[in-house]
This record gives C-alpha cells, structure tokens and sequence, in this order.
C-alpha cells in the first residue's frame, strides 16, 4: 500500500517510468502470450491447466519446504463470539511460524474454511493482526491500520461469525517470519544497514517504525537473494501459503473440500497465485490487486514490492491470467477506482482479460468482478460482497 494519493492516468505512449525505453519493452512479449487462453482451448481445459501451472511453477521456483507441519496449540480462549486457537509451526528454515485460527465458538462438525491472506502495507513488524483482532486491546498501528483499510474491521473476524473457520498466518517476512536485526551480520553502509538497531522493546511505536523503514530498505536485498538462490519471492509466498493451506485442510473440524482465499493488496497478490496454482481453493478473492504486467512495467512498477515479480512468466501469461488459471472455480476481484496503486484502465482491462479467461472455460457467471468508489482499501462494503460469494460458494 502506499500514501493516498490522487489516481493517474496512464503515462502517455510516448513516455513511461523507465523512458524511451518503454514502447520497446512493452512490446518483447506477445498479446496474447504464449500459453494465454485467449488463444484458444485446442488441447481442452485440463490440459491448459497443467501447461500454465507448470510454466508459472517453472517461473516463480517455489522451493520444497516439505509437507503439513506439526502444529502447537500455544493457548485457546474465546473472544467476541469466537473460539481463538493460537496456533505456531516450524518450517525448515527460519522461526516459527505464528497463526491465529478463529471460528464460532459453539460450532459443531466440519465448517468451510477461508485462508486469510494479510496485506503488506509498508509494516512488517505486523502481520496476522492486521486483519484479526483477539482481544479488546488493539495496538495503536492496528486501530490506524484498520481503520485506514477495512472500516474499522478485522475482517478474519467478521467472516468467521457468519460460521467459517478462518486461519491467518504470518507471512515470509512479516511479523513472526521477519528478519530479525540479531540475525544479521552488521552491515556497515547504506540504509540497509543494522548499526544501531535493535530488537529490543519491538512493540513500542519508534521501534516499529525504525524497523520499517530499516525493512523496506531491505526489501530488494532479500529479493536478490532469493534470485540467487534460485527461487523468487513469489515462489516462497506460495510454498509457505501452501503448507497454511495443508494445515487447514488437515484439521477435523474443517470441510476441505470447502476452502477459500482471500486478501487485499500484498494478500491479493497471494491470492492470484495461491488461487491460480492450488486447485484446493474452491473459491478465491483477489482485492486491490489486480491490473496488467504492462501496467507495472509502464506505468506502476514503483508502486509496488518486490514479492510481485516473477522473472519470464509475461512471456507466457499476463497478470490476471495467473489467477485465470483456476478457471472454471469461482472467483472474484475487487477494486477501487480512486486506487493509487493502479491505471484504472489497466484494471478494466485485466477484468476483462478474466471475464474472457472464463468464457472460453465455459463458467463465464463463476467470475465476478467489481469497481467501487474510494482509494485502496477492502471497506465494509467490499467485505459484505466477498463474504456473500463465499457464502454462495462454500455453503452449498
């Protein structure tokens, strides 16, 4: 997310964020590209499934983290009608992952469950709790944040009410899962540097936000390493959302044939390529994320965070095609058309990129897709909506 700002338009043809070279650049991939469905079903859809997710796999790189962790219940309480589980798993590498799992605390039997995608925001001290709330004691940032993003509302907590249960987890590098100042060879120069910083007294607000200004500094070091590593950004999001996903899954009091996704922003962009990628979404929610690789690369790339990129996957699919992928399964987007993170004409065209993803899929009513008034933000009214078509989805 960035500073509100006034939305633009699309730099004129002639120019663009990265100058003359704009034009040129635009043009090195086909449109449609290569694997687009635009360009026909001749292979039929199953096929076209298995070609696009191995190419984006292939793409991103996600590496083998292994399988459903062993999960540790660290308390359980109730709050606001809801049975909280506080719930931590350990990954290869790294600390522990930390999670909150909400759902109706007289709830019986198996519910339909949504995996809530957290946003990024510019602050990743927080993570989970920008979309939970689990006490009536709410830091400072989280009531500003909320406030600023989702009415006032932990959105994890509205839709568990409606009688799902809903797992919200740390994502790579926020929160639980950040880059700890103590695990860092000090470096000496730049603002990526760790002279003078310290771990210590991390909730208090001059910490939080020396941390992230420290960690957007960061954010291109720990990308280009990860490209070193052979991997992406992207690829750890998915592999690290995926063993959340088997967590949920794999619980006895969730339907796993009815999971759901959804998220805004930093959790919208998880939610193209968890959504597009894992058939075991059976519905997926993509908010305040959703416009064209050219738009990033004319107009918005700066706008944005390293987790988007994804080295040569253009040549192959746009944007929203990613997410495409998981056609005929519902799927909805939601966007704003204030939102400053975006061309408003880039949106529509992705939307209408989708609309045609799912026509040629034969499911053209299992998208939807809708424009609100305002900046970004996933709002009340945004909310109700996406709940209503998990309701639709997940409930019959």
């Amino acid at each position: 997310m960035a500073v509100a700002q006034q939305a633009e338009a699309p730099i004129k043809a002639t120019k663009s964020i990265i100058g003359a070279y704009g034009s040129w650049a635009a043009g090195l991939a086909s449109d449609p590209p290569a694997l687009s469905i635009r360009n026909g079903l001749s292979k039929g859809i199953e096929a076209w499934h298995a070609e696009g997710r191995a190419k984006a796999l292939e793409c991103i790189a996600p590496p083998d983290i292994g399988t459903t962790p062993k999960v540790t219940v660290n308390r359980t309480f109730e709050f606001d009608g809801l049975r909280v589980e506080e719930l931590s798993w350990q990954l290869p590498y790294g600390r522990s992952t930390q999670a909150i799992l909400l759902k109706p605390k007289n709830a019986q039997g198996r519910l339909p469950a949504i995996l809530g995608l957290h946003d990024h925001g510019g602050n990743k001290y927080f993570g989970k709790r920008k979309i939970t709330r689990t006490s009536d004691e709410l830091h400072p940032h989280m009531v500003t944040h909320q406030a600023d993003y989702y009415s006032g509302r932990a959105w994890a907590n509205e839709i568990a009410k409606r009688g799902y249960a809903v797992l919200v987890h740390d994502a790579f590098a926020f929160a639980s899962r950040r880059v700890l100042f103590e695990d860092m060879s000090e470096i000496p120069w730049g603002p990526s540097s760790t002279r003078g910083m310290s771990d210590r007294d991390p909730e208090s607000p001059s910490s939080i936000k020396a941390y992230n200004q420290w960690a957007a500094a960061h954010e291109h070091v720990m990308a280009k390493s990860l490209f070193c590593a052979g991997t992406t950004w992207p690829g750890v999001f998915l592999a690290e959302d995926q063993r959340a996903l088997d967590v949920l899954a794999s619980r006895s009091d969730v339907d796993a044939e009815k999971i759901g996704c959804a998220g805004l922003s930093g959790g919208g962009l998880r939610t193209v390529y968890l959504g597009g990628l894992d058939p075991r979404i059976r519905c997926a929610v993509c908010v305040g994320f959703m416009s064209t690789w050219d738009d990033f690369l004319l107009n918005k790339s700066y706008a944005h965070t390293w987790m988007t990129y994804a080295p040569i996957l253009p040549n192959y699919l746009d944007f929203p095609e990613i997410l495409g992928l998981r056609a005929p399964l519902p799927t909805m987007t939601l966007n704003n058309n204030e939102d400053q993170l975006f061309t408003v004409s880039e949106m529509k065209k992705a939307d209408r990129i989708l609309k045609e993803v799912f026509q040629k899929a034969g499911a053209r009513d299992n998208y939807r897709g809708g424009f609100y008034p305002g900046k970004h933000k996933f709002d009340a009214a945004m909310q109700e909506d996406a709940f209503n078509w998990f309701d639709r989805w997940l409930k019959q």
